[in-house]
Parts: structure tokens; sequence; C-alpha cells
């Protein structure tokens, strides 16, 4: 069986997947055509996303949070 999110709505932690591929996309490019500096910042994205998974802190998400977005997923208790 295979996951698919569902798509119906935007919710906290798809968009910040999507910021997260926007970012790590536009600096891949940039880095392509313009200077391999710009892969700092693919590796900030990275390291942002590692510290999410094991600390559950991630600034973008408080900043969509405080903007509004409310997460599909609330653990109880």
């Amino acid at each position: 069986m295979m996951y698919i999110a569902k798509t119906n709505e935007w919710y906290l932690e798809r968009v910040i997947w999507l910021v997260a591929g926007v970012f790590a996309l536009s600096s891949a490019l940039l880095a392509a055509f313009h200077s391999p500096y710009w892969l700092i910042l693919t590796g900030l994205v990275g390291f942002n996303l590692i510290i999410f998974a094991f600390t559950g802190f991630c600034l973008m998400a408080n900043i969509l949070y405080k903007l509004g977005l409310k997460p599909k997923l609330q653990k109880q208790g």
C-alpha cells in the first residue's frame, strides 16, 4: 500500500514541505547558473529539516503558525 497525503487543504505541515522544496530547488538553480555559494542555502535547508525531525522545532513553522496556518495533526493530551 502506498501513502498519499491529502491535498484538499493547505495545512501547516504541507506548507513546510512546499517552502523547503522551493528554497532547495531555488538555491540549486542559483548555484548552477549563478554561483556555487548558493549551495550554502541548500545545506541550511537540509540542516533545518534534520533539526526539525529530531527536536520538533522549526522557525518557518512558527512563522506560518503565527500567520494562521493550522497543523493537520496535533498530539492529544
